[in-house]
């Protein structure tokens, strides 16, 4: 696992031990990071669900401004510390060991990008999804980006949110999810 491009680049990030967590390759996020590239300059983001925190690391390394990291567990809070420190974005960074959808009900900031990728075999994905538009904590012109198994149908959404484009890469689906009214860029 490495950091792509950006001011980081080339940089290797640690992984977490055992199955509980499972990495976004290097060819999915090389691909979500060309889909949203435009997008990331300046941005704030939100890496829920935050494992290792290489989607944020990545954001970050791209030009994003800052990111909050949120994972429930001691471990992965620590390792995503590490890896920050690994690629000298900590200063850009605010990581919270906590539960994912407690902090969202419990948010007072807006994100423009918002990456979820929970544990597959979870409901976390509807759930996370359904607290983000409830608390309405992703800014105008926002993106979110989903990672779920190929087979997996997000539920319906309410104005002012949108589904853009699903992109399939072997067993996994990559969905952008925007605000409506934003360019329909994807």
């Amino acid at each position: 696992m490495r950091v792509i491009s950006g001011t980081a680049r080339g940089r290797r990030l640690n992984g977490l031990q055992g199955m509980d967590t499972r990495p976004t390759t290097d060819q999915v996020k090389e691909s979500l990071f060309n889909i949203i590239q435009f997008d990331i300059a300046g941005a704030q983001v939100l890496d829920l669900f935050a494992g290792t925190g290489q989607l944020g690391i990545e954001a970050l390394s791209r030009g994003a401004e800052r990111c909050v990291f949120v994972d429930q567990r001691r471990e992965a809070a620590a390792l995503i510390r590490e890896n920050l420190r690994t690629t000298q974005l900590t200063e850009k960074a605010r990581v919270v060991q906590g539960n994912g959808l407690d902090f969202v009900k419990n948010c007072r900031e807006k994100f423009n990008l918002i990456f979820l990728d929970p544990p597959y075999q979870t409901d976390l994905l509807d759930l996370a999804l359904k607290s983000i538009l409830e608390f309405d904590i992703l800014g105008n012109h926002g993106i979110i980006v989903c990672e779920s198994a190929r087979e997996r149908e997000l539920p319906a959404l309410a104005p002012p949110y949108e589904r853009g484009r699903e992109y399939r890469y072997g067993k996994i689906k990559l969905t952008v999810i925007r605000r409506l009214g934003s360019e329909p860029r994807l």
